[in-house]
């Protein structure tokens, strides 16, 4: 079966992608991406792909709009190229973001991007902790939503003594997510009053919930500018914590993220590798674990027609 599995990767991501056909055992297909005088993206497969199942694997990460576009070229490329079935892989798929019109005459651009990937020649999706489940259903094609909970949950319960941490919500919308890592690790959970003031911004009041003593574990889906998360550690030593921790799946980590995060108490940040982290945005209390293997088993599945949901019993 293996003969008709091809994964291809584009600019966003290639070392997860190698990671993910080293556990399978097979090869990164080649594929060619370069740029024309006039800036615009050439994409050429660069193997035949007739009748052959097909993953492509890109997360949406910066510069996103040239990694979303080099995709679309990829998919369009691949569907011309006579592919049996191709499945877009996206570990980070950032536009989750864009869930709702919460303001006037805007785009729902989460829902956008889903339609673009059908028309650009996508039959399923394969993606990773949304930073809103209801994206899911903007997607008129099937998809798969992996979860990298139970990794980071594995990584907790081998180094901390669980009866003392109770799991942080950062807000009440993140308070179902954290609900499911609490209840994995059998811990109490407690949320953060938090009101957003702008993207980089929050303000943020009481604690919901009994920290004091314990060493807590902040659960979110995403690092992005970092605010969020400084704001909580303040708001936890007021609380009186003993140790902070983060888990997160999606390291994006963007402006000063990574020094403001180097600076704070915080003992240790446990991320997923759904972005790659480039060397300057490393510091000494991150931890990068990787989801490659789950990544390669769901692939495996569905390239057999077997369930991807069994990996999570």
């Amino acid at each position: 079966m293996k003969n008709d599995l091809r994964i291809f990767s584009g600019g966003s991501n290639p070392a997860l992608a190698q990671e993910i056909c080293d556990h399978i055992g097979i090869p990164l297909s080649p594929l060619e991406t370069s740029r024309f005088s006039n800036d615009n993206l050439f994409v050429q497969i660069k193997e035949s792909v007739r009748e052959k199942d097909v993953f492509v694997v890109q997360s949406f990460t910066q510069p996103v709009s040239d990694h979303i576009m080099e995709l679309m070229i990829t998919l369009d490329a691949l569907r011309s190229a006579s592919a049996r079935r191709i499945t877009v892989v996206i570990p980070y798929y950032s536009y989750a973001r864009s869930d709702k019109k919460d303001a006037p005459r805007i785009s729902i651009a989460g829902r956008l991007i889903a339609d673009l990937l059908k028309i650009a020649g996508a039959d399923r999706v394969l993606t990773m902790d949304l930073h809103a489940d209801s994206v899911h259903g903007f997607f008129s094609i099937p998809v798969d939503h992996l979860t990298a909970g139970p990794t980071i949950c594995e990584y907790f319960e081998d180094r901390l003594d669980l009866s003392r941490v109770v799991v942080v919500a950062t807000d009440a919308g993140g308070a179902k997510r954290a609900g499911r890592f609490a209840k994995r690790l059998d811990s109490s959970m407690a949320i953060i009053d938090k009101r957003r003031i702008s993207d980089s911004s929050v303000k943020q009041g009481l604690v919901v919930g009994n920290v004091k003593g314990y060493d807590a574990i902040i659960f979110d889906d995403e690092i992005s500018t970092g605010g969020t998360l400084v704001s909580t550690v303040k708001t936890l030593e007021k609380a009186g914590v003993n140790k902070i921790y983060v888990g997160a799946t999606h390291p994006v980590l963007c402006g000063q993220a990574a020094e403001n995060l180097a600076s704070s108490s915080i003992a240790e940040v446990v991320v997923a590798n759904t972005v790659d982290i480039p060397e300057d945005k490393r510091f000494s209390q991150l931890k990068v674990l990787s989801v490659a293997p789950l990544f390669a088993q769901a692939i495996q599945r569905i390239h057999t027609g077997d369930s991807v949901s069994a990996l999570f019993k």
